[in-house]
């Protein structure tokens, strides 16, 4: 192999400056670009118009067929259409199916029923998902005083703890609403 003459190494860094993709400035945004014009839409939100527009739908299902007008006697009549009867067939078999589940489900388990889209149920009262907090910090607190019954988050705070004045357990368990009075 013959060595490299300078002439050839000044053409192949001139193809080297000419494919080097570095050089060519790129905007990071697109210059076309515009920020969305609709807004995100918190849970409550999207289901609260969810709900309302199955409501809508279902007082527009109840009345529909009493206050539809008949064909016109004297207009071009139209050859029904297979495919949308079919369609419309189909969602007011699957609405009268909901109704009737709804309707079950509200005679048996009443007017409050806790679903996974139901964001205004109740909060569990299972003792596995209420955590402790310290009562002098309110860390979560893993360890509680057999002495005083408060609760602690670490060796510091049991220090404090132990030496806290007479009466002063009573007004944190009282705070807590763990205070009991013996009469």
């Amino acid at each position: 192999m013959a060595p490299a003459t300078p002439a050839s190494d000044d053409s192949h860094q001139q193809l080297l400056d000419k494919l080097d993709i570095t050089s060519v400035r790129k905007p990071f945004r697109n210059p076309a670009w515009k920020a969305p014009v609709r807004r995100n839409k918190n849970i409550k939100q999207v289901l609260t118009e969810a709900s309302r527009k199955e409501a809508s739908l279902a007082a527009t299902q109840n009345n529909s067929g009493a206050s539809t007008p008949g064909p016109a006697a004297n207009g071009p009549s139209r050859q029904p259409n297979i495919a949308q009867a079919a369609q419309s067939l189909s969602t007011l078999v699957l609405e009268r199916n909901t109704q009737q589940a709804q309707a079950a489900s509200f005679a048996t388990a009443g007017p409050m029923v806790a679903t996974y889209s139901n964001i205004e149920s109740a909060p569990s009262l299972h003792p596995a998902h209420q955590k402790h907090y310290c009562d002098i910090t309110g860390l979560p607190a893993p360890y509680t005083d057999p002495k005083s019954r408060l609760r602690y988050h670490n060796q510091e705070v049991f220090r404090v703890v132990r030496s806290l004045g007479q009466g002063v357990a009573e007004n944190y368990l009282e705070a807590r609403g763990a205070h009991v009075v013996l009469k």
